[in-house]
């Protein structure tokens, strides 16, 4: 059985793919190609003896696939949908390039210094929340924030600007 399944799934996925790229996208098929292919060897006892036929059992099976990754899909943005609603903004989105430079000098941190400062401003972790995630002592986290902080400081030129504004006011 096996070995007809092998097969027909050779000569079947060059079709499974396209299908299923034209349905989702070059991103999604191969991995929904995948979980067709599991369901298939799951499923081997039910494969028919004809090759036509056995082409249109996999084209049924990468179906069922699409329509359930369809379903995950739309439960996923409800979900997206239902924390949105929940937190009460109904703010529009900042640009994409708005706190670029914040990012990127994050990003240039060391990175356990870099996910530190991640979880305190972006998670809106206490020092002592993100110290306990992240396996370090409390004082271990804060000497590393207060390092970050300096190097942000210098990195985003926050200084020098204080120090131009403080001036002229």
């Amino acid at each position: 059985m096996t070995r007809a399944l092998e097969t027909a799934l050779a000569a079947a996925s060059p079709f499974l793919l396209a299908y299923l790229q034209r349905r989702v996208g070059f991103d999604d098929a191969p991995d929904l190609l995948g979980e067709t292919m599991v369901v298939a060897w799951r499923r081997a006892e039910d494969l028919p003896d004809d090759p036509e036929r056995a082409r249109m059992w996999l084209f049924g099976i990468a179906r069922a696939t699409l329509l359930n990754h369809a379903r995950g899909q739309r439960r996923r943005w409800a979900l997206a949908d239902r924390i949105r609603a929940s937190e009460g903004t109904d703010r529009v989105s900042p640009a994409a390039d708005e706190g670029a430079e914040v990012r990127d000098a994050i990003a240039r941190l060391d990175p356990e210094r870099a996910e530190l400062v991640r979880l305190v401003h972006w998670e809106r972790l206490s020092l002592a929340e993100a110290a306990d995630l992240l396996g370090i002592p409390s004082s271990t986290a804060r000497s590393r924030y207060a390092r970050a902080k300096e190097e942000l400081r210098a990195a985003l030129g926050v200084e020098a600007a204080a120090s131009a504004g403080g001036a002229t006011a």
